[in-house]
């Protein structure tokens, strides 16, 4: 079995970043014992659209303090 995990994980650890991310989120996914909520297909469409967003790098990511400072200079 150890040698399965070590040539799975050499072989994982030569793809791109963003495709990392996705067989470690898919993995995490799998360990998650918590029963699912329900949610809309609409939500679940945003949801994917804006991961595809941030994986395809179509966005710029800020740190939430800095969106929030944003926030407070432009509404308050």
């Amino acid at each position: 079995m150890m040698s399965e995990v070590k040539s799975i994980t050499e072989n994982a650890l030569k793809l791109s970043a963003p495709a990392r991310a996705c067989i470690v989120e898919i993995l995490l996914e799998s360990l998650d014992f918590e029963e699912d909520f329900l949610i809309s297909d609409q939500w679940r469409n945003e949801i994917f659209q804006r991961c595809d967003e941030i994986d395809n790098g179509n966005v710029e990511l800020i740190a939430g303090e800095v969106a929030m400072t944003r926030l407070r200079e432009k509404y308050l």
